[in-house]
């Protein structure tokens, strides 16, 4: 292998997101992004992924170029089957399809994606990359859910945990910015966004997170409720008279914080707050309740805690979540500076008080990159 290019798809069902990165020195060469897959031009993946190859050749950087070493794709549930990365092969691809069932808003897409692309670059290694791997590690104990075994395993029932690069990437990057080596520390990932997660990782290994069987569960996110009595769903489909279709719409795109206030955007419900707005700050203060839970819980479940870090969206920008979050937890050996959590930027930085014990972090997560690594060290072998 001569190359040291990796270009990295992520493709959903009408969209394909791309980044190409020499991995000699994390250099990000290209980016971009196709819409509208099945509208207008763009007639499906094979017609994106050929624009792909269109707009990287306009820079010189064309799909065919030997430079190029791998391809990654990001493939959304690995199921117990994929706890690492896996070189793409007739046979992992016909074991992804196997899964869609677990993600059937997800494989299909990446599934299609990878098909495409190995027909347009057959020679090429090709690599997925799974969201569910980091959180593989997880003991039975917390990837277990308390119903009966035989239907759990028959139906593969059971906590997989999402944003897995993300959560990757930042356990290191967190270790990197303190100076000290993953091994050594036990730290709460906090990817906040749109969509939103936790991890508990010991010593870079992941042994809670807040995500499950699907990306619903856990914290209070842009549309999704995130933690809820299933018991509801029954409810809502005996008295209410609602359909399971209508049912996981709700849950999943009507629900968080456009269901508590009409709107999924932080600063906007911040901007509502500082009118007055009772709706926005009720939604505001549910969603860091649910937050400073799972920041108690994992404190309990690390038994020792070295480090928080916030990243993604909301973690990366939005001061007032973070203060929020940690507010009065000094018990906790947990302090924020107020001056260092408003000063914005694009690095990794501290910014808990020099009083605190535990180190509190903004750290931009990168999950192209982390995808792009495990690609590039796979095919490097």
């Amino acid at each position: 292998m001569n190359g040291t290019r990796v270009l990295v798809l992520n493709s959903g069902s009408s969209s394909v997101k791309y980044q190409l990165l020499d991995m000699a020195d994390g250099a990000r060469l290209s980016s971009g992004l196709v819409e509208r897959i099945g509208e207008g031009p763009v007639a499906d993946h094979t017609a994106a992924l050929k624009q792909v190859a269109e707009e990287l050749s306009d820079h010189g950087l064309g799909l065919d170029s030997p430079e190029l070493a791998a391809i990654g794709h990001r493939v959304v549930h690995g199921g117990t089957r994929f706890t690492e990365p896996a070189l793409i092969t007739d046979e992992v691809v016909e074991e992804i399809e196997k899964l869609v069932p677990l993600a059937p808003l997800h494989n299909p897409a990446n599934v299609t994606g990878i098909k495409v692309a190995r027909a347009l670059r057959p020679d090429l290694p090709q690599v997925a990359v799974f969201d569910t791997a980091f959180h593989s590690t997880m003991p039975e104990s917390a990837a277990r859910y308390a119903i009966d075994t035989g239907t759990a395993d028959r139906f593969g029932v059971r906590r997989y945990g999402f944003h897995g690069t993300s959560h990757a990437y930042v356990s290191r990057a967190t270790a990197k910015l303190l100076g000290k080596d993953v091994s050594e520390l036990n730290t709460i990932v906090l990817h906040l966004g749109n969509g939103a997660s936790a991890s508990a990782v010991r010593g870079g290994v992941c042994v809670d997170t807040s995500m499950g069987l699907t990306p619903l569960e856990g914290l209070v996110m842009g549309t999704r409720s995130g933690d809820l009595d299933p018991a509801a769903i029954f409810h809502l489909s005996r008295v209410g008279g609602m359909s399971t279709d209508e049912i996981d719409t709700l849950l999943n795109k009507r629900s968080g914080l456009i269901g508590l206030c009409g709107d999924n955007d932080m600063r906007e419900i911040g901007r509502r707050m500082g009118e007055g707005d009772e709706a926005a700050q009720l939604a505001f203060d549910i969603y860091i309740h649910r937050l400073r839970k799972y920041v108690g819980a994992y404190t309990a479940v690390l038994g020792r805690l070295d480090a928080i870090a916030f990243t993604a969206g909301v973690g990366e920008n939005s001061a007032a979540v973070r203060e929020a979050a940690l507010r009065d937890l000094p018990a906790f050996g947990i302090e924020v500076d107020a001056v260092r959590n408003a000063v914005r930027g694009s690095a990794a930085r501290l910014i808990s008080a020099e009083s605190s014990r535990v180190a509190v972090a903004v750290v931009p997560t990168d999950e192209e990159l982390e995808i792009a690594s495990q690609t590039f060290d796979l095919v490097s072998d």
